[in-house]
């Protein structure tokens, strides 16, 4: 029978491991990007005006989700436009 010892070392080396990766996810714009972005980050992402933006939405380029007030759009659609494949 194999008897494997733990240390106070091996427990901060694994903490320090957990921790690095902990900070890894939830940063963002690392790891996996974001699924549904808002407005104002979809505006920064295209460089485009406000108006740019409703235009899109209204002429069908650019699909969007509105729960309450706030407008969601699918990283996937943008990236689609910018591909031009949009519709």
């Amino acid at each position: 029978m194999n008897v494997e010892l733990i240390t106070r070392e091996d427990l901060r080396e694994f903490k320090n491991e957990l921790l690095n990766d902990l900070k890894q996810i939830m940063q963002p714009g690392q790891g996996q990007s974001k699924k549904w972005l808002k407005s104002s980050e979809v505006r920064k992402m295209l460089n485009i005006s406000p108006g740019t933006l409703q235009n899109l939405r209204i002429n069908g380029t650019l699909r969007f989700t509105k729960i309450g007030s706030i407008m969601y759009y699918k990283l996937e659609d943008i990236n689609k436009v910018l591909e031009g494949n949009g519709k």
